[in-house]
């Protein structure tokens, strides 16, 4: 994670969720983030409990959070609300598998990948809750562990575009439509 450690972006759902899972699965957590002392205190407890699999460094980097989007294999976003993001938007031009709720720009942006279909970007999860935040991290760890369907999800992620060359002419379909002539109006 790379995110300002607030309520808005789903940090107290960790609380339950992250003890839980770093118990059940073999997994490392990377977080890059500040704000709130009491999410800041969480994290560092964290780090002592899990030495050597979480690790927390408080702040603000802009080079470094590159890096930790685009050298890791998941990315989590667990907001409470989310107007846009651009996270989940780095994350699959690096390939770096989104795990988001679905609310906002996150539901705009990513679809829930179905390895039966071969189809979708990453994994999102509808409740705001710990349960639901375990339940994603766990199906994705899943999907890791299947290297060919990681290898067709991340395929997926990487071949979304969201330039302005791509929204232009979304935007260009949708004015071209609402202007044509209805057949209510031929009447």
């Amino acid at each position: 994670m790379v995110t300002r450690l607030a309520e808005q972006k789903g940090i107290d759902l960790l609380f339950d969720a992250l003890p839980v899972l770093l118990q059940e699965r073999d997994f490392g957590f990377l977080i890059l983030g500040s704000g709130d002392d009491r999410y800041e205190v969480f994290f560092d407890d964290l780090q002592r409990r899990f030495k050597g699999r979480v690790v927390f460094r408080s702040g603000y980097d802009e080079p470094l959070a590159h890096l930790i989007e685009a050298g890791s294999d998941m990315f989590l976003m667990p907001s409470r609300y989310e107007p846009c993001g651009l996270n989940q938007m780095y994350s699959l031009r690096y390939g770096t598998i989104p795990i988001v709720r679905k609310t906002g720009g996150l539901a705009d942006s990513v679809r829930h990948f179905d390895p039966s279909t071969g189809r979708g970007t990453g994994c999102v999860f509808n409740d705001y809750d710990a349960p639901a935040v375990r339940w994603a991290v766990g199906t994705a760890l899943d999907w890791f562990a299947d290297q060919t369907t990681w290898r067709r999800l991340m395929h997926n992620a990487m071949a979304e575009d969201f330039s302005w060359r791509s929204q232009t002419l979304k935007y260009e379909r949708v004015y071209r439509d609402a202007a044509a002539p209805t057949d209510s109006s031929k009447a």
